[in-house]
């Protein structure tokens, strides 16, 4: 009891130097935001626009298609590209197909806010979809919502710029994006992509997909909604990079990463099993187990280095060998006493 009890000290004094050293580099982080002193983009009358103009015509045609109506235009304030406020029809509009599933709760409780406020003010975002339909990449739930309150018409931002579906993922703050969440719509558009342009390769789109492990999270979610990609995030962000091979060369690569991370994970929750059978009862093991052996744990890249210290090949090599061989009787209590702690920060 007594080891215990000095092992849990030195474990909250650990923690204690971390948060110092934490609140200091936050400090010297975060700083003051900074307005720019040379002023950007249009000024008020120059984002005046007519809906009659020929940038706008062909949308104005669409939307009166499908039983909507032009409301105006205007030049967006940053690049100038041409929008059309329209009035749609919500079965004229469709989410696009590599969006992160609904989630039924979050569309009630929307309903019910837009309800209690009576009014429906946040246009959708809405653009031609390669099929040929008016997508909206920003909006899924909004619309959802508009279904659920039985509306004929809802407002919508109609920009003729196709592209904007691709690149919206990072404006989309509707609802908070999980790593779930990020990873499946990320991967869904990937696949998109590469049905549509085969010969773009996945290093083109770096700002469309945020970050590299979220495709390869993206492909195991889509097989395990319940994967744990918490716990091999710190992992992959290490070692896994945008490829200069085409989207589909590079998809089907990720795919054995994949099923390679899944194998590890398999034998993961082995471990976990001992580890509860001899005792251990912290939501943290399986987090500690994939630290433990993770091959680059201890890796510290310089600054503005952005080289891998290995390739993802080889780290998952090394991996998956290092949990073959886990130990199981080498974890200590106060091990986990610490992980805890520090998650908890």
């Amino acid at each position: 009891m007594a080891a215990k009890k000095k092992t849990k000290k030195k474990a909250k004094k650990k923690v204690a130097a971390k948060k110092t050293a934490k609140k200091t580099t936050r400090k010297k982080k975060v700083g003051k935001l900074r307005p720019r002193k040379d002023k950007r983009g249009l000024k008020a009358a120059e984002m005046v626009l007519n809906i009659d103009v020929p940038e706008l015509t062909n949308l104005v045609d669409e939307v009166e298609a499908v039983g909507g109506a032009a409301i105006g235009g205007y030049r967006e304030p940053l690049s100038g590209r041409p929008v059309l406020l329209a009035a749609l029809p919500l079965k004229a509009v469709q989410p696009t197909p590599f969006q992160r599933d609904l989630s039924p709760t979050h569309t009630k409780r929307l309903a019910q806010k837009i309800e209690e406020s009576g009014s429906f003010l946040d246009p959708l975002i809405v653009v031609r979809g390669d099929d040929g339909r008016l997508w909206t990449p920003n909006g899924r739930h909004r619309l959802a919502a508009a279904k659920v309150l039985g509306l004929h018409q809802i407002t919508a931002l109609v920009s003729p710029d196709e592209d904007l579906a691709f690149r919206i993922l990072a404006l989309n703050t509707e609802k908070a994006h999980n790593l779930k969440d990020r990873s499946l719509e990320v991967i869904r558009m990937a696949r998109s992509l590469a049905e549509s342009r085969p010969r773009g390769k996945e290093s083109q789109y770096e700002s469309e997909f945020e970050a590299p492990e979220l495709l390869t999270l993206g492909i195991i979610y889509l097989q395990n909604k319940r994967f744990a990609g918490g716990a091999y995030s710190p992992f992959l962000r290490k070692v896994d990079r945008f490829s200069d091979r085409t989207l589909r060369v590079s998809l089907r690569e990720r795919e054995n990463y994949a099923a390679r991370l899944l194998e590890i994970e398999a034998r993961v929750k082995k471990i976990i099993e001992g580890l509860q059978q001899r005792g251990f009862k912290s939501p943290y093991l399986r987090s500690y187990v994939v630290a433990r052996i993770n091959p680059v744990r201890f890796h510290r890249a310089k600054k503005g280095d952005t080289t891998p210290p290995m390739t993802m090949a080889a780290a998952l090599t090394r991996m998956a060998a290092a949990v073959k061989k886990f130990d199981i009787d080498s974890v200590k209590f106060g091990d986990l006493a610490l992980v805890a702690a520090v998650a908890s920060e």
